[in-house]
């Protein structure tokens, strides 16, 4: 791979790309929320998910909900990073723990566009990087990148530990893949991602000391995700698959699709058929993408990270109105979209992109003002 200069200065229009989509996000959904009579900091840090990474941050694990029909929600669904980061901050500046994870979510969602950026940019040129920065920017939920959730924080991790791979630095790679497993159960995917890359790179070095670099970065990889679900299986008296367990209280599994297939089935043999039908086209274009990056010839480890984002988001048997937060992190799927935009000329890549981000924005504030992300 070619070395590139990855300072400020060379990722800055990206950055800045990604900040003002983001910001006029953030403007419309004060504006709806100003003529709804809702308030936008409410619907960012504390409704969903961000409640209960909040009460983590403040009172530990060990919070559970016991529904009538006896399922168990546990806290320890959650992953600790982003909670811990939303203490520290806290501690440091006096905001409460949701308003605290607003302030993570900022600085992770800069790092996951420079991380987008610099991958795309080693790969496609500097042009591609910040276009890329932008898509990921204006996807129809990129709301979610401004809420005290860990999208941002994981996709952050994601893409630096996979630019790290692409470079060959195997014990920045390794540690980043711990810190993503810290933050999300997909967290398994960039350490499959490195791991098959560390496969290929242990064939094909001639040193001893690169052997030992790329040993090192695969077996720190796993132990962030690993020490997590060992420490829920001991304490939850579960075992190994403790963790599972757990998810299952809260109707999450893996089942190869067959609940979601059910789902838009139910969707298409009501009165929600048009619904149906939007279901149906969604994962036909997520599948149509990963194929478009596959005939991209995108470096195994990012296809083999996006194939498996894309399994376990599709796959999941709950929380169907999840998953297209749970592609967020799936930046390679915009990859040919980000290299097709900049073969065009200027104004028509920014018209393209600007009318994605008022779409994106329009949208978000519509989705946080109605059901949201569960």
């Amino acid at each position: 791979m070619p070395v590139k200069d990855l300072g400020f200065r060379r990722a800055a229009p990206a950055l800045a790309l990604f900040a003002g989509i983001r910001l006029l996000g953030l403007a419309v959904l004060g504006a709806w929320g100003a003529a709804a009579g809702s308030s936008a900091h409410t619907l960012l840090s504390a409704r969903w998910d961000s409640l209960w990474y909040a009460r983590i941050a403040a009172e530990g694990y060990g919070y559970e909900v016991v529904l009538p029909n006896g399922d168990v929600h546990s806290n320890l669904a959650f992953f600790p990073l982003l909670p811990w980061l939303e203490r520290l901050v806290s501690a440091a500046t006096g905001l409460s723990h949701g308003s605290a994870g607003l302030v993570v979510s900022a600085f992770a969602g800069l790092a996951a566009a420079w991380g987008v950026f610099a991958v795309a940019d080693l790969l496609y040129g500097r042009r591609a990087g910040i276009l890329a920065a932008g898509a990921w920017a204006a996807l129809p939920v990129a709301v979610v990148q401004s809420m005290a959730y860990s999208e941002s924080l994981f996709t952050a991790l994601a893409a630096w530990s996979l630019y790290g791979v692409l470079r060959g630095r195997w014990i920045t790679a390794g540690l980043l893949a711990a810190g993503a497993g810290l933050t999300r159960p997909v967290g398994a995917a960039v350490v499959a991602a490195l791991w098959v890359a560390a496969a290929a790179a242990w064939g094909g070095a001639e040193r001893p000391a690169t052997r030992l670099r790329v040993a090192a970065g695969a077996l720190a990889a796993p132990v962030g995700a690993a020490g997590y679900a060992l420490w829920v299986g001991a304490r939850t008296g579960g075992g190994p698959l403790g963790y599972l367990e757990v998810q299952g209280g809260w109707g999450n599994g893996f089942d190869g699709g067959l609940a979601f297939a059910r789902f838009i089935g139910a969707r298409l043999a009501s009165g929600a058929f048009p619904a149906g039908l939007a279901l149906i086209a969604g994962v036909v274009l997520v599948l149509w993408l990963y194929g478009l990056c596959v005939r991209q010839r995108q470096p195994a480890p990012l296809l083999v990270y996006c194939g498996i984002v894309v399994a376990l988001a599709l796959c999941a048997s709950g929380y169907f109105g999840s998953k297209p937060r749970l592609l967020l992190p799936a930046f390679p799927l915009l990859l040919p979209a980000a290299v097709a935009l900049a073969r065009w000329r200027t104004g028509r890549a920014a018209a393209v992109l600007g009318a994605a981000a008022v779409v994106s924005a329009v949208y978000g504030a519509f989705w946080l003002n109605g059901s949201g992300p569960p």
